[in-house]
């Protein structure tokens, strides 16, 4: 028996978009290095990922929320306000079924990423989230989500925070709220599950890398495939499906993949001189790893990817533009010229997760 004395752990990451999953998989390897059984509760594309990532997990189902967006920024805020029902089912959906999961899987620790209904009294149940603060376009409405916010948080044993402490951090007031829950709140460093390594020349002149809920993935994608044949560089652009098998036309100086492993895309990004992507926060992460310069789309009506990019551009770590009237060719000849102030921060360790385990 390990000395933490957890043996299987449930890891069950929200299905809103990749960047859930893929910042779950630093924490999934460290698991595994202090040799405890990990179980992954997901479905689609997102179970796809990760079972790419990890071939000999067990993943079990478990129902997603299927957050669905508005074309524009305007309708979004109005499409979610319908979904708001449905996702309260599922809330109470997901913590019957955790109690079942917990027998019958002799479940030790849950962890939850954005998943609002895995708490349960009998294990720990740690909340993982990098959003204490869910950014609102009006402050009232703003304070009133993170109450509610909370509300679901403060059922769980403790918080963790995939940023650093302090005020050298990546996400600023999304993580670094005025007012904590009330439970536990540990920051983990910076959650990337890519490592930076020295390169000398570029294979790439621009990567382009997509990624998030449709459709906005495809109005983005479609947006640089109209540029495409006006850069005469080589490009790579990874399409951010890694459940879809169709192969796309392209003109040889496009390499185009569907989806890569963790592997090779840190290979991929590493050998491009400029990376083209939302601001996820789960990008943002890979990004500041690998000291990368990079061209920050957020995605409409995403108010936290709105203001990280904001942020991040303030602070000269990454050149943002807005999608909304955005020209492309553009932004990119901007985004190449702008002076950027690499960020070192704190990386996510297995040492980092034997303390915070040892602490429950």
């Amino acid at each position: 028996m390990n000395k933490i004395n957890i043996n299987r752990v449930l890891v069950a990451p929200l299905d809103w978009g990749l960047g859930h999953a893929t910042r779950c998989i630093p924490i999934i390897r460290a698991f595994q290095e202090l040799e405890v059984e990990v179980i992954i509760a997901v479905e689609g594309s997102v179970a796809t990922l990760l079972q790419a990532e990890f071939p000999n997990i067990r993943i079990i189902a478990l129902e997603g929320y299927h957050i669905q967006y508005a074309r524009t920024s305007a309708g979004l805020i109005w499409k979610l306000l319908t979904q708001v029902p449905g996702i309260l089912r599922m809330i109470r959906k997901e913590h019957i079924w955790l109690q079942q999961i917990i027998q019958e899987e002799k479940i030790d620790l849950v962890i939850s990423d954005n998943r609002y209904g895995l708490y349960a009294d009998q294990i720990p149940c740690i909340f993982m989230t990098h959003q204490l603060t869910i950014k609102a376009p009006i402050k009232f409405i703003e304070q009133l989500i993170q109450k509610i916010h909370y509300y679901f948080i403060n059922r769980f044993t403790t918080c963790w925070i995939p940023d650093a402490a302090g005020e050298k951090n990546m996400a600023g007031v999304l993580s670094h709220p005025k007012i904590l829950p009330q439970i536990p709140v540990h920051y983990l460093g910076n959650c990337t599950r890519m490592r930076s390594t020295t390169q000398s020349n570029f294979d790439y002149q621009y990567c382009f890398l997509l990624s998030g809920p449709e459709p906005q993935r495809t109005i983005l994608e479609n947006q640089i495939l109209s540029i495409v044949p006006q850069l005469s560089d080589s490009i790579i652009l990874v399409r951010g499906l890694p459940a879809t098998l169709d192969a796309m036309d392209a003109p040889n100086h496009l390499k185009v993949l569907n989806h890569v492993s963790t592997e090779k895309l840190a290979a991929i990004l590493t050998a491009s001189e400029l990376i083209i992507c939302r601001s996820g926060y789960t990008s943002v992460m890979e990004l500041i790893g690998l000291h990368k310069k990079a061209l920050l789309i957020p995605t409409p009506g995403q108010t936290e990817q709105v203001y990280l990019a904001e942020k991040l551009q303030s602070e000269q770590r990454f050149f943002m533009s807005k999608q909304e009237g955005m020209n492309l060719l553009i932004a990119i000849e901007a985004a190449k010229a702008f002076p950027v102030q690499y960020a070192e921060i704190p990386l996510f360790s297995t040492k980092v997760l034997e303390a915070l385990l040892l602490e429950i």
